[in-house]
């Protein structure tokens, strides 16, 4: 009988490392850039427990780093049934819209995740570039310039939001602020073509 107990015990810690391990390798997995399976863990986890939160997170950036965005945007919007608050989940379900044109549910959610986050949000610099470039979308440029620059604040070294924060202040008329942040952009990457066609056609406005 205690030979029989103690089995048990060893297949039930057997289980939860097991168990534990393809919750880890979900992660490993998206991190590594093997979307497609990453999914498949996450859908067999939430199989497995239907209100387990992280496998709804790592699915949903998988799902986008996938470009499966209608898909994402589905599984993001049922794990927020679940959790209203997530952060992680109001992020993605932002992005997921934004990749379908949906651009006025992106930027709720955008909006929602930047006023609930710490300025230390791990997505707040990428919150405030869509929706910069929403506001790029809808002609809003002072808008997208405020909102790109808040990303650029938060992630300095991005030389493509360098641009676009370049871009919009160009359409906005601001040409000495774009000229400033085209060469932002190119101090990075000095051969970035984005930044470089701005910066001319800047230039030659300002001459």
């Amino acid at each position: 009988m205690k030979k029989f107990g103690s089995l048990i015990i060893v297949a039930f810690v057997f289980a939860f490392n097991f168990y534990g391990q393809a919750r880890q390798d979900a992660l490993v997995l998206y991190h590594n850039g093997n979307y497609k399976d990453a999914i498949q863990v996450c859908e067999q986890e939430i199989n497995d427990n239907p209100n387990r939160i992280d496998s709804y997170v790592v699915l949903c950036w998988s799902l986008v780093a996938n470009k499966q965005y209608a898909e994402a945007e589905q599984r993001a919007e049922a794990g927020l049934k679940i959790s209203p608050y997530d952060l992680r989940l109001i992020e993605i379900f932002g992005e997921s819209k934004y990749y379908l044109g949906k651009n006025n549910g992106a930027l709720e959610q955008f909006q929602k995740y930047a006023a609930t986050a710490s300025e230390n949000g791990a997505r707040i610099g990428a919150a405030y570039y869509y929706m910069g470039e929403i506001y790029i979308r809808q002609a809003k440029y002072q808008h997208a310039d405020i909102s790109l620059s808040m990303a650029v604040k938060k992630e300095p070294n991005r030389e493509r939001w360098w641009a676009r924060v370049g871009y919009a202040r160009e359409m906005a008329g601001n040409y000495p602020e774009a000229l400033q942040a085209y060469d932002e952009a190119l101090k990075l990457n000095s051969t970035f073509y984005d930044a470089i066609r701005g910066r001319e056609r800047v230039s030659s406005k300002l001459n």
